[in-house]
């Protein structure tokens, strides 16, 4: 059956852009967040202001809408399984729970022949010096088991460094320890899969970060055919074992010697394909309403594009970029600007090489 009415948990700029896909495709769309006006709200229907654990307001939330998916992998795991109970939730619980947790992600990767970087968990700070001499190495990254994003959670550190002091900034007692990546380039595969199993493919994109946040993201990524087929091939193995409804993104390291590795996987719409917008007859946006929402997920045909994020005070370059012939701007209707805040994006098309 298809929806009607979309429910979205979180009120962010990826709401924001699934409810304005959503409205093209003549769905409703009622988000639930925890903050008044909400970059989402500004485009929904409707808006249901509550907090997570709100079982209340949760409720009168699902009696609006026939179907409900999330634009963030951080929200309580409670929630869904508690909303589930009323309506279908996608991606389902499962995915969320892989993504959400760094050790489950990882294990979860390494089960279904997918490689990461080399890890463990470490149960206290004096196993990182074992495990990073063990590995034969003299750094490594710390990273939190959860609640890791834009660089949030992780820390390096150097044998010989204050391991407690660095252990401590993480505040978790759930760490685990990363091999540090020689690579070259990170790339991102973006995949919907729908009710039927069908899967369709954005990507690979090549990102450039700075300050762990993503600032520009190009497609098709510059890398080998044989490297972009693999990408392409591991991101779809990725949303059949998890028997994914909805959008899934994978993070990759290609490293000097040709090698793919999983970073992180986003069970949502991703930064990196913000460009599917302008560059793409089917967005991922509209892909993931599409896919939540019962409706097949199409092909996409895509032109080469390069975007730009517009982080903190990126928005005073605005004016370089007005009247461009094929350009866009997007901004997200934040009314104050702070460091690390994601504004707006610009899309740039480019000629086909």
């Amino acid at each position: 059956m298809e929806a009607k009415t979309l429910g979205i948990l979180g009120g962010g700029q990826l709401g924001r852009m699934s409810a304005m896909a959503a409205r093209k495709l003549g769905i409703r769309t009622v988000i639930y967040t925890p903050e008044k006006d909400s970059p989402a709200s500004q485009i929904a229907h409707e808006t249901i202001v509550g907090a997570y654990e709100d079982r209340e307001s949760l409720e009168k939330f699902s009696e609006k809408v026939d179907v409900i998916s999330y634009e963030f992998e951080n929200i309580p795991v409670e929630t869904v399984e508690y909303l589930t109970n009323f309506k279908p939730v996608y991606p389902e619980k499962n995915v969320l729970e892989v993504a959400q947790d760094r050790i489950r992600e990882k294990s979860f990767l390494n089960s279904i022949g997918i490689a990461t970087a080399r890890w463990e968990e470490a149960k206290n700070a004096k196993n990182v010096d074992n495990i990073v001499e063990k590995w034969g190495k003299t750094s490594c990254i710390l990273k939190t088991a959860r609640f890791g994003y834009d660089g949030k959670g992780q820390s390096h550190y150097t044998l010989g460094d204050d391991l407690d002091a660095t252990w401590r900034s993480l505040n978790s007692d759930r760490i685990i320890v990363e091999e540090i990546v020689d690579f070259t380039s990170e790339i991102s595969v973006i995949v919907g899969r729908d009710r039927f199993g069908k899967t369709v493919t954005f990507g690979p994109m090549m990102n450039e970060h700075k300050r762990h946040i993503l600032h520009k993201t190009t497609f098709p990524a510059d890398i080998a055919a044989p490297i972009a087929a693999q990408s392409i091939a591991m991101t779809e193995k990725l949303a059949q074992q998890m028997n994914l409804r909805g959008v899934v993104t994978l993070e990759m390291f290609v490293t000097k010697d040709g090698q793919i590795l999983a970073n992180e996987i986003a069970p949502r719409t991703h930064n990196s394909g913000h460009l599917t917008i302008d560059a793409c007859d089917v967005s991922q946006f509209e892909q993931h309403v599409r896919t939540v929402c019962g409706l097949p997920a199409l092909n996409p045909s895509c032109r080469p594009a390069e975007m730009l994020n517009l982080i903190g005070d990126d928005i005073k370059i605005i004016p370089g970029y007005e009247g461009k012939p094929g350009t866009f701007i997007h901004l997200y209707g934040k009314l104050e600007s702070r460091p690390g805040r994601k504004m707006g994006h610009i899309t740039m098309l480019k000629k086909p090489a």
